[in-house]
């Protein structure tokens, strides 16, 4: 395999300080030429942006993750503003309901103010959703003209479908390796081709073959190889395609 685009790690994140020229190396030798890397709170928009402009091949994204909220500052709207100006993408960003998390009318305010700069600006969306996809497909409706991705999808056949039909595109990653999965699993297998990304997530859901290990974009050809299995066609097909529709999605044609 070759020419693979990761579509969704945090290669910034410090968990990679000490080898992360390691780290990219593996990842060429496996295939991953090009990668995007969201951010997800205001304090890490320039480490992020340092480590894509100091390593070609890697493409930034910034938004406030749901979790992270409190980051904020009476500017952030303006600073993010600044920083998408070289963005890919605006996110991760998007609801959360499991424990702990932050309330829920400020989560769908911090995320419906993201969800219309990104449509002010023209920028897809990397979307994170947990136990609250619903509500999300139901916020997205009254944004008709953007395009994304939901990140690291684990929703049901029809909330699938139902992205699909809004033009959303679903992220795939370590989850889909693990044999109990089989619903995503069966998604994965019948899913339009077109709406298809590979992901790795890194340093968090590794799959099924490193069970407890930080993860890496050079494991997504393990990824992508499952995918191929699940749709009974090649490694090859499958790496092109989840590259071209990445590709498409992030304008990466457009980005030196």
């Amino acid at each position: 395999m070759h020419g693979l685009i990761d579509s969704h790690c945090h290669l910034d994140d410090a968990a990679f300080d000490d080898d992360r020229d390691a780290v990219l190396c593996r990842a060429g030798m496996a295939g991953v030429r090009k990668m995007v890397l969201p951010a997800y709170t205001p304090k890490y928009w320039g480490r992020l942006r340092e480590t894509c402009r100091r390593w070609p091949g890697l493409y930034p994204a910034y938004g406030v993750h749901p979790l992270y909220l409190e980051d904020r500052d009476g500017q952030w709207e303006a600073t993010l503003a600044s920083f998408l100006a070289d963005a890919v993408a605006l996110g991760e960003i998007g609801l959360d309901a499991s424990a702990g998390t932050p309330d829920a009318a400020c989560q769908r305010a911090g995320f419906t103010t993201q969800l219309a700069m990104a449509q002010q600006l023209g920028l897809p969306v990397i979307l994170h959703a947990r136990q609250n996809l619903e509500e999300m497909i139901l916020i997205l409706r009254r944004f008709p003209r953007l395009r994304g991705v939901l990140h690291s999808f684990s929703g049901s056949p029809v909330q699938a479908r139902r992205l699909t039909d809004m033009g959303f595109l679903l992220g795939l990653g370590g989850a889909l390796t693990h044999p109990r999965a089989r619903r995503l699993r069966a998604i994965a297998a019948t899913l339009p081709a077109e709406f298809l990304l590979a992901e790795t997530d890194a340093p968090w859901q590794p799959p099924h073959a490193h069970p407890g290990a930080r993860n890496e974009p050079a494991y997504l050809r393990e990824i992508i190889a499952d995918i191929a299995q699940l749709r009974h066609t090649s490694v090859q097909e499958i790496a092109r395609i989840t590259a071209q529709n990445a590709l498409s999605l992030f304008h990466l044609q457009d980005v030196s």
